[in-house]
């Protein structure tokens, strides 16, 4: 499969590591030899130094033989030109990032697909639904759901009363009687650890846990976590994340959205009706304490600047703000979160590669979707008729040890599949696996 991905920022580059031990013909085009010399140094990939708007660039990457273009510069208006270009020069498929949200109406997509785009991502858009679901669940890290519910994928931190703290998952294993729920992995420090039954269950580990809807509570009660009830959320940050955030929660929450640019206030007090404005610095500590902060439930951090998304994140848990979101542009600070005691750290451009990344994937899959913090996919196949997991039972398919069928939903469903489970044509398999065995997963569902 040939893949030409235009741009070498963070999202470029976190694409192109997902994809290098795949064994594709990755291209990368980038005006800036700095940024496209940082990615050849670390993946193996062909450089293409220049405009991706260039004809000439794009018939030096051979765009007619290209199986799927991914255009994901920072200009929105480059990445709908040249997927648009890339279609009409040959391209079996093309993907652009956008960032003006009316591109994402409907009209406009089917608008788009006409023209030679098949695919419109929007960052602020999927990250806003992101911060939706963290919220729903107040108690998680994640929150990820599959078939409508059927499934529930989540990470809790253990506290020290736990019922698991100090144990392995098999001394454990007399909380799970109905065999309804497991857990998958670990995030302990930096790291990131597949679960056996030999694994040792630590004070303040981040679990992942999946489960069918009715264990949820009880893992969260011996986990000593609690779900609580959100009222009242301030968004720190009024730019596109901000607003998107905020209409989405606007109707079901008292929300107020603190902004220190006066014009961007004045459009955001027009377009949110049913949100308080707030013409103030965040940074400012008694401003901001002043205007209620100790009186929220949650605080989503969203400016452009890590560092101050950190900071107030930290200052709204010592004054008693339960949930904490904070942006960070950079995906190192990712790993940090449980260190640092932000509750959940994003990244746009880490959640808009992990939705292209399933564009790409084959074998019937028909979610992907990323844990933050930590190095691993969770992915949604469909079992085709006579593949490779329809042969065995699980625990005699020599699946890779990085990897672990999680769930299976089998019509209205919802199961926990443990060493003797046999997969049936049609199931619906979800399968957490570290991103370094997503190729080796694969044939196993082909």
């Amino acid at each position: 499969m040939k893949i030409i991905i235009t741009g070498a920022g963070d999202v470029g580059y976190h694409l192109a590591k997902m994809l290098s031990s795949e064994l594709q013909d990755i291209y990368v085009i980038d005006e800036n030899e700095s940024r496209l010399d940082y990615v050849q140094s670390h993946i193996d990939i062909f450089p293409i130094l220049g405009d991706a708007k260039s004809f000439d660039i794009l018939t030096e990457a051979k765009v007619n033989q290209c199986d799927l273009l991914i255009a994901v510069t920072a200009s929105e208006e480059t990445n709908l030109l040249v997927s648009i270009m890339a279609k009409k020069y040959g391209a079996k498929k093309t993907i652009a990032r956008v960032s003006t949200l009316e591109n994402i109406s409907p009209e406009r997509q089917e608008m788009f697909k006409d023209l030679g785009i098949d695919t419109i991502i929007s960052p602020d858009i999927l990250a806003a639904e992101e911060i939706e679901r963290l919220v729903k669940k107040s108690a998680f890290t994640d929150n990820i759901e599959f078939e409508g519910g059927k499934l529930t994928v989540f990470g809790i931190a253990i506290g020290d009363k736990s019922k698991l703290r100090d144990k392995t998952v098999d001394e454990s294993a007399y909380l799970n009687p109905n065999l309804s729920f497991k857990p998958i992995a670990i995030h302990r420090n930096e790291s990131t650890i597949i679960v056996n039954r030999e694994t040792l269950i630590l004070e303040n580990d981040i679990v992942y846990f999946i489960s069918t809807p009715d264990s949820i509570d009880n893992i969260t009660e011996f986990c000593d976590q609690q779900c609580f009830e959100i009222k009242n959320i301030m968004i720190l940050g009024g730019n596109r994340l901000g607003e998107l955030t905020a209409r989405i929660f606007q109707d079901r929450y008292k929300v107020i959205v603190v902004e220190g640019d006066e014009k961007r206030c004045e459009i955001l007090a027009n377009n949110l009706p049913n949100t308080l404005v707030l013409n103030i610095d965040g940074r400012d500590v008694e401003t901001m304490k002043e205007e209620g902060l100790g009186d929220m439930d949650a605080l989503i951090s969203v400016t452009k600047n890590s560092e101050t998304n950190i900071i107030s994140s930290l200052l709204a848990k010592n004054h008693g703000v339960r949930k904490t979101i904070a942006r960070v542009e950079n995906i190192d600070y990712i790993h940090l979160s449980q260190n640092i005691g932000v509750d959940t750290l994003i990244n746009k451009k880490v959640i808009a590669a992990s939705n292209i990344f399933k564009h790409i994937r084959k074998g019937h899959v028909d979610a992907i979707a990323n844990l933050h913090g930590v190095d691993a996919e969770i992915i949604e196949f469909t079992v085709k008729p006579n593949s490779k997991v329809t042969q065995k039972r699980i625990n005699s398919l020599k699946f890779p040890k990085t990897a672990n069928i999680s769930g299976v939903i089998r019509g209205d469903e919802s199961l926990i599949p443990f060493g003797d489970f046999q997969l049936n044509e049609g199931d619906k398999a979800v399968v957490f696996c570290l991103t370094e065995s997503i190729n080796q997963i694969e044939r196993f569902f082909q």
